[in-house]
């Protein structure tokens, strides 16, 4: 369940009816934890912590597949502020919308019909405030749920995917594939969108800041990590009939003395919630912790 940058060697080979030890390495005791959140929590957790600097990840469930619930809404802000910066479009561009592009959870776009907004204000709107309309509207403006899947392609994520607009793409039973990535391949897109090369610094600056004044994920990851840690995410939640409940979180960390750390979480429980669950909210805040000793173990000790 531990990759590195590069192969270590000295891999001990073992029959198959071997009994094996317990790892007892460091990432090896910080996988255990996550297993035991987990089997706390009465579901399915997957989870990628990721080292930008190091390479050095743990994980469990990490190539399992989740849906995005609203985080997609974060690539989705960088890829506007992406396509500003490569001349594809501007910032400044004024659209508008009806009130038939209303939903749930529209709050900047319910206050601003008639009026309309630029598209900088649309791609903070959707990181800060989750507004669904506003990421309709955004995914109009430059191509369709297929071009966030060429987005993610373009910085070498081959696993995410986007198919279908809001609130459909919240549908996301066990076996769905449409809508989904993995921790693995999240955490390390994070990476690239909010520390790697995707962005000119001060579109990444302002998107981070962004991903910081974001407030829906502080019961979450960052609800276990150290007060004085400048940390910044995107959640998203589905409590869709029939498909049990989904509790996303993604992000970064930036731990005092340490390179920036990003995480990729999702808590999958088996009921379908009438309202947001604070046990599987807790699922996630235990990840924060773990990222807290991730970051300790590694100034301490090289894994």
């Amino acid at each position: 369940m531990i990759r590195r940058r590069a192969f270590m060697g000295g891999t001990l080979a073992l029959g198959a009816s071997a009994c094996l030890p317990p790892d007892q390495s460091p990432l090896g005791r910080l996988t255990a934890k996550l297993r035991i959140a987990e089997a706390a929590a009465n579901g399915m957790l997957g989870a990628e912590i990721y080292d930008t600097a190091t390479g050095y990840c743990v994980g469990l469930n990490r190539d399992r597949r989740f849906g995005h619930c609203s985080s997609f809404k974060l690539s989705l802000a960088a890829m506007v502020l992406a396509r500003n910066a490569a001349g594809q479009d501007s910032l400044d561009r004024r659209v508008t919308w009806t009130r038939d592009a209303l939903m749930s959870v529209s709050p900047f776009t319910t206050e601003r019909l008639g009026e309309g907004a630029t598209l900088l204000e649309l791609a903070e709107a959707v990181q800060k405030f989750s507004d669904n309309a506003a990421a309709n509207i955004l995914l109009r403006e430059v191509g369709g749920p297929q071009a966030m899947t060429g987005f993610w392609r373009s910085i070498g994520d081959e696993t995410s995917r986007l198919d279908r607009m809001e609130p459909a793409l919240n549908n996301v039973p066990i076996t769905e594939v449409r809508d989904t990535t993995t921790p693995s391949a999240m955490a390390r897109t994070v990476a690239k969108i909010a520390f790697g090369d995707v962005l000119p610094a001060s579109e990444q600056s302002m998107l981070r800041q962004w991903m910081t004044d974001t407030s829906t994920g502080m019961r979450r990851v960052r609800a276990g990590l150290p007060d004085e840690w400048r940390s910044g995410d995107k959640t998203g939640t589905s409590i869709w009939p029939g498909m049990g409940s989904l509790y996303v979180d993604i992000g970064f960390v930036e731990p005092e003395k340490h390179p920036p750390i990003t995480f990729a979480t999702y808590f999958r429980a088996r009921e379908t919630h009438k309202g947001i669950d604070p046990t599987s909210e807790t699922a996630l805040a235990r990840v924060g912790e773990i990222i807290a000793d991730f970051a300790r173990r590694d100034r301490i000790l090289p894994f």
